[in-house]
């Protein structure tokens, strides 16, 4: 375990994770499974952020707390899943720097060495949550919450017994389970919590309206930038939105440049190069192939098409 100065603690190792817990070494050293853990027992400072070099799935209860990720906080107060790729920042202290008592009841800690050789080293990366942040954990229901602790039960079982041949090959399986679904729960979450979905869509839209009708548009707006603005993770937003949708976030943004020119080379007199400045594109020719390629018409043959 290592910390650079006024940094994060980095774990490098599920060995040094479970000295940090005050437990013994994991049977396994790729993979292990923790339970009913909260704050790491290396004195006061234990509770600070810290990185881990591993993948981490955490399932927390109905407990009140706000874990701490990146730059924003996971919302708990109904508890729900937690999920971390290797090298993204974790901690939990709440906004007035108090420790919370965070405790999970089961934790999965998977080094990606585990998944060597195994098709879900390269699929895991295309689960989106991984890459979630701010109030943006899995909230269950009581049957989605018994299906998750049941597959936890089934790798508990599976690591504490007698480790073979086959070993390896039923946890990934496991492992796949619980990853499948989640994500099936995730875009329930999307649906049912369809109020605050419609609002982080009017909010998109006014963001991408405002910046569009400045005029001087400082460059096309980025999915990194409408979720900053959001504060929520570029995932987040593209996973609502293809849910919600049926497209993805930087479908919108041009979706709404398609639609912008539209309206400017119809109903103003200013050229394709001045339309493409005010929309953001630093060159016209990029503009023209853009929008060709979106409506299968030239700028000029759009606007002449209203002549």
């Amino acid at each position: 375990m290592k910390r650079k100065e006024d940094g994060p603690l980095r774990f490098t190792s599920l060995l040094e994770a479970h000295r940090a817990f005050g437990l013994p070494a994991p049977k396994h050293p790729l993979i292990s499974l923790l339970k009913n853990m909260s704050s790491m027992a290396e004195g006061s400072r234990s509770s600070a952020s810290h990185v881990l070099n591993f993948y981490k799935i955490s399932y927390k209860p109905n407990r009140k707390g706000r874990l701490r990720y990146g730059q924003g906080y996971y919302d708990f107060d109904e508890g729900g899943l937690l999920f971390a790729a290797p090298n993204q920042i974790l901690g939990d202290r709440n906004i007035e720097g108090e420790v919370n008592e965070t405790c999970s009841l089961y934790t999965l800690l998977i080094h990606p060495d585990f998944l060597l050789n195994h098709s879900l080293s390269k699929t895991i990366k295309q689960y989106g949550f991984f890459s979630y942040s701010a109030n943006e954990a899995l909230h269950l229901s009581e049957d989605e919450k018994q299906t998750i602790i049941s597959i936890f039960e089934m790798i508990e079982l599976e690591l504490n017994s007698r480790i073979d041949d086959f070993s390896q090959d039923v946890v990934m399986s496991q492992l796949e389970l619980l990853l499948n679904y989640a994500n099936r729960f995730y875009k329930r979450q999307f649906i049912t919590r369809k109020a605050a979905s419609n609002d982080i869509l009017l909010k998109l839209e006014d963001i991408l309206t405002k910046h569009f009708d400045s005029g001087q548009a400082s460059g096309i707006p980025t999915v990194k930038y409408l979720a900053d603005q959001l504060n929520i993770s570029p995932s987040y937003l593209s996973d609502m939105l293809r849910i919600l949708t049926g497209k993805n976030a930087q479908q919108h943004i041009h979706d709404k440049l398609i639609e912008k020119g539209k309206e400017m080379l119809s109903t103003t007199s200013l050229s394709v190069g001045e339309v493409a400045y005010a929309l953001g594109f630093e060159h016209s020719q990029s503009f023209s192939k853009f929008f060709k390629t979106k409506t299968k018409l030239s700028p000029l043959e759009f606007r002449q098409s209203f002549n």
